[in-house]
């Protein structure tokens, strides 16, 4: 039994990323599903699809390089945790790697990326930070 999903999701990414693939295949759902908007938005990855039928749906991630085969996600890290939830408000939101990275934040509105939580004045708990 998994207990922290997006977890889960976040060392698939890393692990993947570590042996150079294409794309990466997990267990879908909501959650899953708006981090890969948010980072697809931010460009830290080429794209994602939702595939299969309701019983076993899987969210596939296609993974971004750089035109030399670098990769674009150098650390992908875990902030907010089952054990130990992290909250946010807006003025206490930082920067990653001064503005190059970004977190990904869990709001009232959904889930953003740290600037649209700038830009819209809204903060939350915050899921894990890009680089």
């Amino acid at each position: 039994m998994m207990t922290d999903p997006i977890s889960d999701m976040l060392t698939r990414l890393r692990n993947a990323i570590r042996v150079a693939a294409e794309s990466v295949e997990m267990p879908a759902s909501k959650s899953k599903e708006n981090i890969a908007r948010v980072l697809c938005d931010e460009g830290f990855i080429e794209d994602y699809r939702v595939v299969g039928e309701p019983p076993r749906k899987l969210l596939k991630v296609y993974l971004k390089y750089g035109p030399l085969g670098e990769t674009v996600i150098r650390e992908i890290k875990r902030v907010s945790k089952p054990s130990r939830r992290v909250y946010r408000p807006v003025n206490e939101l930082k920067h990653v790697r001064n503005g190059l990275g970004i977190s990904v934040v869990s709001t009232n509105r959904g889930v953003l990326s740290d600037r649209e939580c700038r830009r819209l004045h809204v903060g939350g708990e915050v899921l894990c930070t890009v680089f």
